[in-house]
């Protein structure tokens, strides 16, 4: 599908699931909610992850920065959609910084890494809540309506998925692909990897941020656990790979997937669903490593060899 033709299919969706409040319940429309947020947070992971085969588990500090800014920010200090792009700004410009000092890093080393990563600015905001604010959590002052913030989480995963296409269709997808491949090879066909890396990286942390703060205002108390929770990081990048981190329609239709059976397996089980989960990941990891995607173009090259030897 060409580029003009995929920016407009997501304009058409986006323009249909505006109508959905007035639609749906409210426990529809909550899903539908959870859907976008992971929509969003796994198209835009992959637009980095996906096309270098660096494996990021620093999705819940970008998160968490963007969903405190709206948090200190509450009760009418900045408008709402400000909020949300000064989120978006903070995390692109720290994960810009933590790019330039571990991209060099690879494999399980860079992982590690930016793990501890959500871990450190979790402390972080802990201690200075305690020591400057006198507490951990936040109460939500003066949140927007339920509509305006699914109004905003939609624009934010829209944008998103916009931003992937065009990015994977431009100079910039190019030089990526091509250090996911050989990034040795890259640099010497004149690709400046460091650059390209740091700008992938801050742009795909960007809208992770952003979601962080169109997201804090759905919950009435914030505190650092909650938004900086690492499942939230985990389960973004299950739901890339499951539905094919090389592509964006996988990790759009793995988000609806997944959203649904998580909440499926927290009601079932409470206790379980988390290794439940984790066991899942390690299957596609060993044994479908493309995702599911993966399956649809083996199925299509099956089709047609079958047909072209009819």
């Amino acid at each position: 599908m060409k580029l003009h033709h995929s920016i407009l299919a997501t304009l058409v969706a986006a323009l249909l699931l505006s109508a959905m409040p007035w639609l749906v319940s409210d426990f529809a429309l909550a899903m539908t909610l959870t859907c976008l947020m992971y929509a969003g947070l796994a198209v835009s992971w992959a637009m980095f992850c996906g096309a270098t085969n660096y494996l990021s588990l620093a999705t819940a500090a970008f998160f968490g920065l963007g969903a405190y800014v709206t948090t200190w920010s509450s009760g009418g200090m900045l408008p709402y959609g400000v909020a949300v792009l000064l989120g978006g700004l903070l995390a692109a410009a720290f994960a810009g910084l933590v790019g330039a000092a571990v991209l060099h890093l690879r494999g399980a080393y860079f992982a590690v890494i930016t793990f501890g990563l959500g871990e450190l600015v979790r402390h972080a905001v802990t201690y200075y809540e305690k020591a400057f604010q006198g507490t951990v959590g936040r109460v939500i002052e003066e949140p927007p309506e339920a509509v305006t913030i699914y109004h905003t989480v939609l624009l934010v995963s829209a944008i998103a998925v916009i931003t992937a296409l065009v990015v994977r269709a431009s100079r910039l997808g190019l030089a990526l692909r091509g250090i996911g491949a050989d990034e040795e090879r890259a640099q010497t066909l004149g690709v400046n990897a460091r650059r390209a890396k740091i700008f992938a990286f801050a742009l795909s942390a960007f809208f992770a941020g952003a979601l962080g703060a169109a997201m804090a205002m759905r919950w009435t108390y914030i505190d650092p656990p909650t938004v900086f929770n690492p499942f939230i990081g985990f389960q973004t990048v299950l739901i890339a790979m499951v539905g094919g981190a090389h592509t964006i329609i996988g990790p759009i239709a793995s988000s609806v997937l997944f959203s649904l059976l998580t909440e499926f397996l927290r009601l079932q089980f409470p206790y379980l669903f988390l290794i439940l989960l984790g066991l899942l990941l390690i299957l596609l990891v060993l044994y479908l490593p493309g995702g599911l995607a993966s399956l649809i173009v083996r199925w299509r090259w099956r089709w047609r060899w079958g047909k072209s030897n009819a």
